[in-house]
This record gives structure tokens, sequence and C-alpha cells, in this order.
């Protein structure tokens, strides 16, 4: 039987991972990406609509979702005029693992005047990369001294140069399209591996995400682009700058914790493959 190409499915127990869900960190760990996806999903879903759009979601990462289901519930905590808040939580087995809090805004007109903004915006892919469906699984990554600037190779881009990632995202959920608001979580979760990969792998593992958007994703495809990386003592900080094909949507920023023990090194054979269907 071939597992769907999806993070999840839902079953009458909870929301079951899927083989695309496993960490690298560990094989009965669930991966970030497909944890901000279901969160997000979960609040957007609840406390989502009538005129209001997703402008940030914070996702604390402080217990490892292991492979058994998982269960989502959300609270709202304030329902304004112009700004609506709401909270969500990942149980399993009786214990919260994830909590997550979002705000949702009611777009309105621009204000008057110029404002100040960086120079530098970075750039998707050249139109002919795009991947279809089926390829969804499988991202392309850049960096600045890799000499033709995109490729699916991890290996070919570990060094100390900036990096960046274009990807297609999996469905959250087995049988769902997913939402602009689910594929851009799922797009900001990987600040930590775009600001936390050196030129010996990654040693750092986040602990939590917050992405906040000034608009959200159009299309399929959104990428993020390392903007810095800061640490010390064993504590790091990241943040990159999301984007489509438009242009900017918004900023991701993670803390991570130091993992040197179980560092992940791309130039191992196998580490940077990905999983086999099957």
């Amino acid at each position: 039987m071939t597992d769907p190409l999806a993070f999840f499915s839902s079953t009458p127990d909870g929301f079951v991972a899927e083989h695309f869900a496993i960490s690298r960190w560990s094989p009965d760990m669930v991966n970030g990406a497909a944890l901000c996806g279901l969160v997000a999903r979960a609040l957007e879903r609840a406390h989502g609509g009538a005129g209001f759009v997703p402008a940030r979601l914070t996702v604390d990462l402080f217990k490892p979702a292991r492979t058994t289901p998982l269960t989502a519930r959300t609270t709202l905590v304030r329902d304004g005029n112009r700004i609506r808040v709401a909270d969500a939580e990942l149980v399993q087995d009786g214990e919260v693992v994830v909590r997550a809090g979002a705000v949702f805004l009611r777009p309105s007109e621009q204000p008057p005047g110029d404002v100040w903004s960086r120079d530098h915006r970075p750039s998707p892919p050249p139109e002919h990369i795009a991947q279809v469906a089926s390829d969804s699984s499988h991202p392309y990554f850049g960096s600045d001294d890799h000499p033709n600037g995109w490729s699916q190779s991890m290996l070919e881009h570990q060094g100390a140069s900036r990096k960046r990632m274009w990807a297609q995202h999996l469905p959250v959920v087995a049988g769902e399209e997913p939402s602009p608001f689910a594929r851009a979580a799922m797009a900001g979760e990987p600040t930590s591996l775009m600001t936390n990969w050196g030129t010996a792998g990654v040693g750092f593992i986040n602990v939590d995400m917050t992405l906040v958007l000034a608009r959200l994703p159009e299309g399929v495809e959104v990428g993020i682009e390392a903007d810095d990386h800061i640490s010390s003592d064993g504590v790091a900080v990241g943040t990159t700058t999301m984007y489509d094909r438009r242009g900017p949507i918004g900023t991701c920023v993670v803390s991570a914790l130091a993992n040197a023990r179980r560092q992940v090194d791309f130039g191992e054979q196998g580490v940077f493959a990905l999983p086999e269907q099957g």
C-alpha cells in the first residue's frame, strides 16, 4: 500500500502521522513543518473567515510529538471588530505537546505616505523551475555560493553562505488541499533549517516559530530566504523573509537550542535523502 502524499491521515482516533511527517532528528518524532501546518489548519477552520485574514501564528514546539495519534483543540480568546485572537493545542496521549496562538486581522486601505523598507528582495527560481504535484516532497534549495543558484540536492548547499528554499508543500491532511495559511505555516517552519545550516550541517533544533504575514501567499509555491543567524552559548535566533512569485509576504523567526549530539550532517550518506514511498 502506498503512503498518501500528505503529512497526516484523519482517523477516528485523531491525526496519524504519515511517512513525510517523520523528523530527521528521530524516526518516532513528527517534524515541525507538519505540526505547524496542523495547528494552522485547526485555528483557521475554527476561527478564520468572516472578513478576517491570518496575520500572525506563533507555535511553541516544547515537547517532542511522537507518531501516535494527535488531536487538536482551539479556544477563542478575543473576537473584536478588527482583531481576533485564538489559541490552539495539539494533544497526544493526554498531554499537550504543541501550543499555538494566532491573530486574525480585518484588512483595510493603506495609509498615506512613504515608509522605509530594505532594498534587497529575495527572488524566486526561474519560471521554468515549477514543481508538479507528484514532486511536492522535493523542494528546491538555493545558496549564494552555489554556481547555479538552485538545485534539489541538499549536499550541494552545505556551506556557510546565505540559504533559501522554494517549495510546494504537501497537504496537511490526506485528501485536502492546503489553504494559503497552512502553506505559509509549513513554509515558515524551515526557517530553522535555512538559518542554522552551516558547513557541518544543522546542530540546532528549533523550539518555536513565529510567522507574521502582510498577505497570504498566492499560488502553490512559497519561498523563504535567510536574513540572519545569531547564536551564543547554544541558543540561536534565526529570521527569514517569506515570498512568492509576486514578492515578499512576511517574516518568520525561530529560536533554537544546540543539539550537537544529534547533528544532522547532509554530507553523510543517506541523511539528505527523502523517504521512499511504498
